[in-house]
């Protein structure tokens, strides 16, 4: 299929910098970065990216009912 495409300047620089990289043509640079990037898009959801929190507590004998208690274990002595 011949068509006349007009890129935006930032997409021309890297095709620019591609054929620069690949040796190739212009027709057969540009065919397989559309390939490239319709095969990336191909219009299925990602797998949503999911942090599962641990519970950390407290050290066993540490507790907030003592709070000076605390603060001393965790910085020391010398915390004030």
């Amino acid at each position: 299929m011949r068509t006349t495409l007009t890129l935006d300047d930032d997409v021309a620089a890297l095709v620019r910098q591609e054929l620069r990289r690949s040796g190739g043509s212009f027709k057969t640079t540009v065919n397989n970065l559309l390939r490239k990037g319709l095969a990336n898009g191909n219009g299925e959801a990602r797998k949503p990216f999911v942090v599962t929190p641990l519970p950390l507590g407290l050290r066993e004998g540490l507790s907030y009912d003592k709070i000076e208690d605390l603060i001393e274990a965790l910085e020391g002595p010398m915390h004030r």
